[in-house]
Order: structure tokens, then C-alpha cells, then sequence
């Protein structure tokens, strides 16, 4: 029990933010990148260290007057694209984009080519049969 306060301790990560508003760009602007080493979280609420370390050089770049687009084209030129939550449109980035789309698509004409061909199958079976005539008893 007393690890568990001192891995919360960790996770606090204080930046001395001239105002308010400053604060919120920046819980804004780690929002919209990607943790490295967690891939699934931003570095908002990421407690990996690279993220921690990212977050201060996101904070110190923000210091230095950089603007939000100015942060994010630093941090795509070191760690690329994947380093954004919505990366760009490109070539490089089309199956990101469009692989689920496109595997959505390929699935819904597997089952409607399934249900087609098993109706036909169903149909043909049917139609090779004889007629009931009702005797069956």
C-alpha cells in the first residue's frame, strides 16, 4: 500500500506555467501526441518516462515562444508522423486512413458473397426434390 502512493507521486509532474491559459494549451497540445513507448495514450496521460520527458520538452518549446504547429513539426521532424494522434494525409499514411475502411468493406462482401452462394445451394437442393405429396406418416 505504501508503493501505491509513491507510484501516484511519480505521475505528478508539476510545470510552472506562467498562467492559466498557458496550462490548458499545453494539456491541449499533449492531448494530441502520441506516447512513444505506450502507443496507446497520449503523453498527456502517459507515466513513461520518455513521455514525462517529452511533455518537459513540449513545456520548453512552449517557453521559447514556439507556436503549436511550430511543437508538433519539432517533434514529427525527430520522431515522424506517428508521434501525432491524427497524422496527415499522405501516401505514407493511406492504409492508417484507409486500411479499416477498406477490411470493413472486404468483410461485408465476404458474407454477402457467403449468403448468396448458400441461398443458391439452399435453392438447388430444394428444387432437386421431390414433391411432398403429405404421406409421410
Amino acid at each position: 500500500m505504501l508503493f501505491a502512493g509513491v507510484s501516484f507521486a511519480q505521475a505528478i509532474d508539476p510545470l510552472p506555467f506562467k498562467d492559466h491559459a498557458q496550462e490548458v494549451r499545453f494539456q491541449n497540445l499533449t492531448r494530441e501526441l502520441r506516447c512513444l513507448v505506450c502507443q496507446n495514450e497520449n503523453l498527456a496521460d502517459s507515466n513513461a518516462d520518455l513521455a514525462r520527458d517529452l511533455r518537459h520538452e513540449v513545456f520548453d518549446l512552449m517557453q521559447q515562444g514556439k507556436s503549436d504547429a511550430q511543437i508538433k513539426q519539432y517533434l514529427v521532424d525527430r520522431y515522424s508522423d506517428f508521434v501525432l494522434y491524427d497524422p496527415p494525409v499522405q501516401s505514407s499514411t493511406l492504409l492508417l486512413w484507409f486500411g479499416p475502411l477498406a477490411i470493413l468493406i472486404a468483410g461485408a462482401l465476404a458474407v454477402v458473397v457467403t449468403v448468396r452462394r448458400r441461398g443458391r445451394a439452399t435453392a438447388a437442393v430444394a428444387h432437386d426434390r421431390p414433391a411432398d405429396e403429405g404421406d409421410d406418416w
